[in-house]
């Protein structure tokens, strides 16, 4: 073997090697799938131009002009206009703006009463875990929308406890997800180490086990708020959604659906916004949930 070869493979195995991380990995997954990376940049939009509505808008949500009602899109009122003369686009992007709300904050009730009962009936384990997992069946076997009526019947129609209610229906897959996970790593060897050093059972829960379960807890977050969202809408349907004049994209397919054979553009736009949005948050869900396989980080 001659010296220049020599020197190659001395030079070769002298350069660093990019370490690589399951997060790295998961990142360069994502960016590759164009679906996924497509739907965060439109809900990403959507989220923006909702938020930015009365800067841009000419109108307010519920500004009245009772000589304009059941107006055309047109170059003043470019959605249109209702039966209250109220512009259409204004109303749209503060239903969007009520959407999304719902969407994220009942989702993150949800999460906070899903997570920590998941992880402390998997930590717990025996008796405990057999009780906490049975409730979860009790509730599971009643049905959803009667569940948020009922909670809504008794604490009244506050957009706030709007929230609340729906958060309080949607943790129990969560807690079924986080309970299996948890289940697999208490057993692992970190978490032995951690019992030998005597660190408590919330120090082990929240700063051991938690980080671990980060993976699948935001794939399904991100699936939850569609779903959210599409509750939020049903519930508009049977007219416990927000009350007016607040809208919401469901409230607004509602009163859009009342008289969409004359005035289609009533039900158009928000159903639009609405079925894109939802739409770009299950393909953003879909490649999450490849991105943080486990199983493809090894190919």
């Amino acid at each position: 073997m001659s010296d220049e070869t020599i020197d190659d493979i001395r030079g070769n195995s002298a350069q660093p090697v990019e370490a690589s991380s399951l997060w790295r990995d998961a990142w360069l997954r994502l960016k590759a799938n164009r679906m996924a990376v497509a739907g965060f940049v439109f809900f990403v939009f959507v989220t923006l131009l909702s938020i930015i509505g009365p800067i841009i808008s000419s109108y307010d949500y519920d500004q009245q002009d009772l000589e304009n009602t059941f107006s055309p899109p047109s170059s003043e009122h470019w959605f249109g206009t209702d039966n209250l003369g109220r512009d259409l686009f204004s109303r749209v992007l503060s239903g969007g703006r009520i959407s999304l709300a719902v969407g994220f904050l009942a989702t993150a009730v949800s999460l906070v009463i899903g997570v920590s009962y998941g992880m402390t009936a998997g930590y717990v384990g025996g008796k405990l875990d057999a009780f906490m997992m049975r409730f979860v069946d009790i509730l599971y076997s009643l049905p959803f929308v009667i569940f948020v009526i009922l909670l809504m019947v008794l604490f009244g129609r506050n957009f706030i406890l709007l929230f609340v209610a729906i958060g309080a229906i949607e943790w129990l897959t969560m807690a079924r997800i986080t309970r299996a996970q948890t289940l697999n790593l208490k057993q692992s060897e970190f978490v032995e180490a951690a019992k030998a050093l005597g660190y408590s059972n919330g120090r082990i829960l929240f700063r051991h086990l938690l980080p671990n379960l980060l993976g699948p807890v935001i794939v399904y977050a991100t699936l939850t708020v569609p779903a959210v969202m599409l509750l939020e809408a049903v519930l508009s349907f049977l007219g416990l959604g927000v009350q007016p004049p607040m809208s919401s994209w469901g409230s607004l397919i509602k009163e859009g659906s009342e008289k969409m054979d004359l005035y289609p553009w009533l039900i158009a736009f928000p159903a639009l916004f609405f079925s894109l949005t939802l739409f770009a948050l299950n393909f953003l869900g879909d490649g999450l949930r490849d991105a943080l396989d486990p199983k493809a980080s090894k190919d």
